[in-house]
């Protein structure tokens, strides 16, 4: 995205931090300080990451025996329980061209990963047609995409298959309660928190028709349009997929840091963080941002373009893939008291196990592509993590801790983790 003529220095500088280069810049800063013992809260045992690269490697082995590894993305809880629910609605949906398709699955797949922060460990979602049951990410996942299928978000009764500007400002809790089988008995974590965040994102879509209603009424979806309009030939990058969600979905996260009047979403204070502008000491992760735009590859990919630069995103910065590092001892923790405590986002040390699992992914994802003979290229770090260190780091959990609780306990808003 080009700094707007007359932006000030502050604004310039707010900006730079809206890329994933930033995040897997300011991210390796704090593994190096924890490298030389500068961290507050971990250290950290290079040593320890081969061994941790064996349990990746065991995890795709046994997933994906054919190393025929997907993307990381939301796509894959769709289809939990190996029913490709996706699929059956492209065969009956109304759309007459592939922009109508890709504008659809963008909406699923923009508020559905907006509702996917953690669950918490009591709820369950049952699902009407397979009479299966789903908990935490695959049951936010088959829940939101049973309100989509349902029109919940639609306002047009002969197409459900949108999500509508409208419909999204008022949305209330009770609605998604409803639509998640919340109750008494059956707690969601964060309800409140979620129905905000959609609200939000209502409100900036629908006071930004040039961006969201270029083709049709103002929907999520109309980012598409957007992100087509940076292709070279066929060929789309997947970091133009997340700057344009930073750019154009900024305002949407809930008061936190800003600078020269840019919203700058999942970014945090360090003290360690060096710049020699006003970012200085913010540190940014993007990683439901992220996650979204590793959604947003297969939509586009499915309307007939090629996604390149895939590695240009980073790792996510989430419990189950920094759990991975904690468990296999690749990180510890200096006191381990902090081990029986639940954290603010916003602490420095909720920080740095963000910051170091963002860059551990980095370093880690040699070693895993080594073992199974892939090239960086073949075996993008949306591969590893698919396969991969999520998967692992659940797990670990699992075997370590009967609940498959993570490690470390963070206070989430419902709009972080």
């Amino acid at each position: 995205m080009t700094d707007q003529p007359n932006s000030s220095p502050e604004t310039q500088a707010a900006r730079t931090l809206l890329n994933a280069a930033a995040v897997r810049e300011r991210s390796h800063q704090l593994l190096n300080a924890g490298l030389e013992g500068r961290l507050q809260h971990f250290t950290v045992d290079l040593n320890r990451l081969e061994p941790c690269a064996d349990e990746v490697v065991k995890t795709i082995r046994e997933a994906y025996p054919s190393l025929d590894i997907p993307f990381h993305a939301r796509w894959r809880h769709f289809a939990a329980g190996g029913h490709d629910r996706w699929d059956a609605v492209m065969h009956g949906a109304p759309w007459t061209n592939a922009g109508d398709m890709a504008r659809a699955a963008f909406d699923l797949a923009i508020v559905s990963v907006l509702l996917d922060a953690g669950a918490g460990p009591q709820w369950r979602y049952q699902e009407g047609r397979t009479g299966e049951t789903y908990t935490r990410s695959e049951g936010l996942a088959v829940a939101s995409f049973d309100m989509f299928v349902g029109g919940a978000f639609s306002s047009r009764p002969d197409d459900p298959f949108r999500v509508d500007a409208d419909v999204l400002m008022a949305l209330t809790a009770d609605d998604l309660a409803e639509g998640f089988q919340v109750s008494a008995d059956n707690p969601l974590v964060g309800l409140e928190g979620r129905a905000a965040l959609l609200n939000r994102l209502g409100r900036v879509v629908a006071t930004n028709p040039d961006i969201f209603g270029q083709v049709d009424d103002p929907r999520p979806g109309g980012l598409v349009d957007v992100i087509v309009a940076t292709a070279e030939g066929d060929d789309i990058k997947a970091t133009s997929i997340l700057e344009a969600l930073l750019t154009y979905l900024g305002p949407i996260w809930p008061g936190r840091i800003t600078l020269g009047g840019v919203d700058l979403g999942d970014t945090w204070r360090h003290p360690l963080v060096e710049a020699p502008d006003a970012t200085k000491g913010l540190i940014p992760f993007h990683k439901l941002s992220q996650w979204l735009s590793y959604s947003l590859i297969e939509p586009l990919e499915w309307a007939g373009y090629n996604v390149t630069d895939v590695n240009g995103l980073t790792g996510l910065p989430e419990y189950r893939n920094g759990g991975l590092f904690l468990d296999t001892g690749v990180i510890v923790l200096k006191d381990p008291e902090d081990a029986k405590k639940a954290h603010a986002v916003d602490s420095p040390l909720v920080v740095e196990w963000r910051a170091l699992t963002v860059a551990l992914l980095d370093r880690i994802a040699d070693p895993i592509r080594a073992r199974l003979g892939f090239t960086a290229e073949d075996f993008p770090l949306a591969k590893a993590l698919e396969g991969g260190t999520w998967a692992t780091g659940r797990r670990l959990a699992k075997e370590k801790r009967g609940d498959g609780s993570p490690p470390l306990s963070v206070i989430s808003d419902g709009t972080v983790f």
